[in-house]
């Protein structure tokens, strides 16, 4: 195993991307193992990854966020945002966390809402008197909003490799995402007040109405997905698909922003995205194949469990590895090589399977705001024309406060289990 774990990080180094990397150490493993034979399962092997049916929620979801995003979304959510919590000292800045907060329940990604906020957000923020580094780096913290909210991706995937409910994965998931939104908003403010950040103007009154009006589309979309998945009228995979049909709906009647070429567009980068994320799954495949003829996963589980079998060290333990892994590879990707082992410690950790879950996705979202893989600081960097050293720099306090969530949702389960207790 050690000849691929090399392998890996060798491909990874080179730039080979992640899924042709895990492909290609997969193949270097039976080489040099003497079990090129194996071969011939991996065709077999890659498409039983992908051959799930709820695996067709993630292109529906996708869709619905880019037809969304397409409809001019980000505008609508931004005035509204402005007129709820606008008119404070930084209230620019609070704009930005709750329009993420709210932008999460459309796009399910934080790359995608990154991109889409930052460009608005971003260089408003810039205007308003902010350092282009503190509204580079507030804008992919509130990204991370993104993969805890319905529809989220990650939830997705890893309910889809550990049979947890994605209904339930989806509803734990919010708990979590408004306790990190608090507390971006309440460091934004305290920030604004040492640093005399500037007072916003009021939004015009003649434009308040058109501003509620106008966010109520978008904001029903998770109401729907979350309120159709657990009232039982319709499953993930149908809630995917009736996502993408009120995107369009919304997008072309009620916004009537989408014309023909931006919905060709949609379904354009719907189905680059949407292939991507097979592909990694179907390769990731291929490693798990290797994990199991090796028996990895039960071994590893044993030689942690030999560190401690003290649940809270565990705990500790597995939250520094999974950061780790954050640091250095796409979530999605991490997700599905740590998933074998983390099931043989899923009992041992003493948490339910949906709280570890909520744990899981958000240790690993915090690598996208941390370097050197980080893609959001990538974009909101490119964006805001910021070097990354500096954008990494003015990141620290908010990777501080999400560690700080991360710690609530690992030892405190209430915060993630509180509302899927209630709505049984």
């Amino acid at each position: 195993m050690t000849v691929y774990l090399i392998g890996f990080g060798v491909f990874l180094a080179i730039g080979i991307p992640v899924a042709l990397s895990l492909g290609l150490a997969s193949l270097l493993y039976l080489l040099v193992s003497g079990n090129l034979n194996l071969m011939l399962a991996f065709p077999q092997r890659m498409i039983a990854g992908i051959d799930q049916f709820v695996l067709l929620t993630i292109p529906f979801f996708i869709l619905a966020g880019n037809l969304m995003n397409a409809a001019n979304l980000t505008q609508q959510i931004v005035r509204f945002a402005q007129l709820v919590v606008g008119r404070v000292r930084g209230g620019l800045a609070a704009v930005n966390v709750v329009a993420a907060m709210m932008f999460s329940g459309v796009s399910g990604a934080a790359t995608a809402e990154a991109a889409a906020l930052g460009g608005v957000m971003i260089p408003a923020m810039v205007r308003d008197g902010y350092t282009a580094r503190y509204a580079a780096a507030l804008t992919a913290a509130g990204a991370l909003l993104g993969p805890l909210v319905p529809p989220s991706l990650a939830l997705i995937i890893y309910g889809v490799l550990t049979g947890t409910s994605i209904g339930d994965l989806f509803v734990a998931g919010i708990g979590p995402a408004m306790v990190l939104c608090g507390a971006l908003i309440a460091y934004a403010l305290w920030r604004a007040r040492r640093e005399q950040h500037p007072l916003p103007p009021p939004l015009p009154r003649s434009e308040r109405r058109s501003a509620v009006m106008g966010a109520i589309p978008a904001l029903m979309l998770p109401v729907i997905i979350v309120g159709g998945i657990r009232g039982g009228i319709f499953t993930p995979t149908e809630a995917a698909a009736v996502a993408a049909a009120y995107a369009l709906i919304v997008g072309v009647v009620l916004y009537r922003t989408l014309t023909l070429h931006r919905i060709w567009q949609c379904f354009y980068e719907t189905a680059s995205m949407s292939a991507g994320i097979m592909l990694i799954v179907s390769m990731a495949s291929m490693t798990s194949f290797i994990l199991s003829f090796e028996n990895i996963p039960q071994t590893l589980a044993r030689a942690i469990l030999g560190i401690t079998s003290d649940p809270t060290l565990l705990l500790l333990l597995l939250n520094v590895l999974l950061l780790v892994m954050g640091f250095f590879l796409e979530p999605l990707a991490a997700l599905i090589l740590a998933m074998p082992v983390l099931s043989e410690l899923i009992p041992a950790s003493g948490l339910d399977p949906i709280q570890f879950g909520v744990m899981v996705v958000l240790n690993l979202m915090i690598g996208m705001i941390t370097p050197p893989v980080g893609l959001c600081l990538f974009i909101v960097g490119s964006i805001g024309r910021v070097p990354l050293d500096q954008v990494s720099l003015a990141a620290i306090p908010f990777i501080i406060i999400c560690v700080g969530v991360l710690m609530l949702v690992t030892f405190v389960p209430a915060v993630s289990l509180f509302l899927p207790q209630l709505i049984q």
